[in-house]
């Protein structure tokens, strides 16, 4: 694979070039979904070409046949059960290492990938680095039955909490709504400010028609951020 030469790609593939550091012959390692993580999985079928021998669990449709497409063994989540490494991107991450995750339309996958690992590296540039999670739309996915009453639900939920009027969303494909891998809707929530992650996080949980929210709360064990003159910054 030939290795982005400058911009914001540049900046992704050091990160995850850093991540490869992490990963181990032999391991169980989950793989991401998204353009940060796309490179991860590059390099990782750069390793099985050199002959390294892993089993990987992928978070998405996409990310499987872009896996397949490099001969990288996969297996299922219930047949690996703990993985070693998960390695994945992230819309915005705080200085607690908390993260938005979904613009990728994945959420629900990886986190239970993301919760199987013993360990998750998040590989990022610097544009994802936030004070305070918020001003990246919040994915939340919910069930295709009655989904119009569970956003009606939300709605009140985030009145009560101070967030009222702001903007939800069906998320499109083209004119079709999207459809997750799991069948779902997504509903994007433009929150521009979350005071307290964890307490959205469970309150969000707490509906009925809910199935996840993008939120992931110490979760992530690293943070590897890219630049784009190739260095990395280390967190955690």
């Amino acid at each position: 694979m030939t290795a982005p030469t400058s911009g914001p790609e540049k900046a992704k593939y050091a990160a995850a070039l850093k991540a490869m550091d992490y990963v181990e012959p032999g391991m169980k390692i989950g793989l991401g979904t998204g353009s940060t993580a796309f490179h991860f999985v590059n390099l990782m079928g750069e390793r099985v070409a050199a002959g390294d021998n892993f089993k990987c669990v992928p978070t998405s449709s996409r990310t499987a046949e872009q896996a397949k497409s490099l001969n990288i063994p996969l297996i299922t989540l219930d047949k690996a059960k703990r993985l070693d490494l998960v390695v994945d991107g992230a819309d915005e991450f705080d200085p607690d290492m908390n993260l938005i995750k979904g613009a990728g339309g994945a959420l629900l996958q990886e986190k239970l990938v993301a919760m199987a690992a013993k360990k998750m590296i998040v590989i990022s540039d610097e544009s994802k680095e936030v004070q305070q999670l918020g001003k990246f739309t919040l994915p939340v996915e919910v069930v295709q039955f009655g989904w119009e009453g569970t956003l009606k639900r939300v709605e009140r939920q985030l009145k009560r909490v101070g967030l009222e009027g702001k903007t939800i969303t069906r998320r499109l494909d083209g004119k079709k709504p999207y459809v997750t891998d799991e069948g779902h809707y997504l509903l994007d929530l433009q929150l521009d400010v979350i005071e307290d992650p964890a307490k959205l996080a469970r309150q969000l949980k707490q509906i009925v028609g809910v199935v996840e929210t993008g939120l992931f709360i110490k979760i992530a064990d690293t943070v590897i951020v890219g630049y784009e003159n190739g260095t990395t910054k280390v967190i955690g």
